[in-house]
């Protein structure tokens, strides 16, 4: 099979953008372009930090730099920012200079509000042939999941950050 498929990675579990990672660090390897959008994020997180250091790959974040919102309510400047990492990944998959496109969290973007589904299939429905594209995050619609060549949700069994509190751990949550 060739490039040009569309991979969404959701769920409750951990592991969606890890997968998005693995994805990367392979069309590396292989020589690909890679563009990776990353929604509702802003920091110098462990896997930026690393994709930055990757030949071919171009990394932008669309995060306010107010926290995360599962633990406060969107605001305009979340949505500002939200918009603004949509028309990027869309000049992104326009331009034609990418091979692998990932819109990482953009399904979270989608479930709080800051994008539409309509958004995120019309993303879909602009991907050029023979270029890949990844959604990752929680609260992937089903009509996304319809659109998706391949779809994969993480379960979640059992996380020490949800049963036992403890924070994100540089390295291996962030």
């Amino acid at each position: 099979m060739k490039l040009g498929q569309f991979q969404v990675y959701t769920g409750n579990g951990k592991g969606k953008t890890t997968a998005s990672l693995g994805l990367v660090l392979r069309s590396c390897g292989a020589g690909f372009r890679v563009y990776f959008g990353q929604f509702i994020k802003e920091g110098e997180f462990s896997e930026i930090k690393a994709l930055r250091l990757l030949p071919g790959v171009t990394v932008e974040q669309f995060g306010s730099g107010k926290g995360l919102l599962i633990r406060r309510e969107a605001e305009l400047t979340d949505m500002e920012c939200a918009r603004e990492g949509y028309n990027r990944v869309a000049a992104a998959l326009r331009s034609g200079k990418y091979d692998v496109v990932v819109a990482d969290e953009i399904n979270c973007a989608l479930m709080c509000g800051l994008l539409s589904e309509d958004d995120l299939l019309a993303l879909a429905d602009m991907r050029p042939e023979g270029t890949e594209l990844v959604f990752t995050g929680r609260g992937a619609t089903q009509a996304i999941l319809d659109r998706a060549d391949l779809a994969t949700e993480m379960h979640l069994i059992k996380h020490y950050y949800e049963d036992k509190k403890l924070p994100a751990r540089v390295g291996i949550e962030k």
